[in-house]
This record gives C-alpha cells, structure tokens and sequence, in this order.
C-alpha cells in the first residue's frame, strides 16, 4: 500500500477509494479516505454523492466495484472504485421484439428456415 492510498489516524490506517456514477453525458468520481472495513453502501453514504444527486436511491441502485456486480455490505479495499449503476433504460424483451420488427435476428435459434 503507497502512502497515498494510506494514512494513519489513530492507530489506524485509512484507506483511499473512489465512488463514481456516471449519467448518460458525464461521469463524476470521488476519492475519500475510509477506515478499513468500511462497505459499499458506507463509502456511497460517506462519499456525499447521495446529496449531489437525488435519483440514487441505495435500495433501488445496485452497487459494484470495477464493473463487476458487489454486495452493499462487502468490505473494500485499498484502491477500489464503487460504482452507482442506474436502472436499464429500455425493456430488454422490448429491445428484442423491436429487433425482430425490424428484421434483425438475434444469434441464438434457428435463423432463416424456409
């Protein structure tokens, strides 16, 4: 661990992480120090980003880190980014449905049988 991701405070190194939540347009990321042992859901709380924007609602949300999907209560480490990730835009049965209007085929089935 460098210097930079730690810093002792009484007796006990905190460690640096990120919290990042990207809009369609833009991304904004956070750095703070936590104390070891620190959550997901704790560093989001700490991070002040739930004041920033009013449409993250951390039961609604999920949360992850470095793209990959993470429990709410799981402990992070030095150097670790949390991700906000907002809820899908579009229906993803819609999506498909929409394609097969259009004539596009999806790569799993059958394809063109005449």
């Amino acid at each position: 661990m460098s210097e930079s991701e730690a810093v002792a405070t009484e007796d006990q190194a905190q460690i640096k992480v990120e919290v990042a939540y990207a809009l369609p347009d833009q991304q904004h990321i956070l750095e703070l120090m936590v104390d070891p042992g620190t959550t997901l859901e704790q560093a989001v709380q700490q991070s002040g980003i739930l004041e920033q924007f009013a449409e993250i609602d951390l039961s609604q949300n999920k949360l992850g880190i470095f793209g990959k999907l993470g429990k709410k209560t799981a402990e992070l480490k030095a150097g670790d980014r949390v991700e906000i990730y907002r809820p899908l835009i579009a229906d993803p049965k819609e999506v498909r449905r929409k394609r097969e209007a259009e004539g596009k085929r999806m790569k799993k089935g059958g394809g063109d049988k005449e």
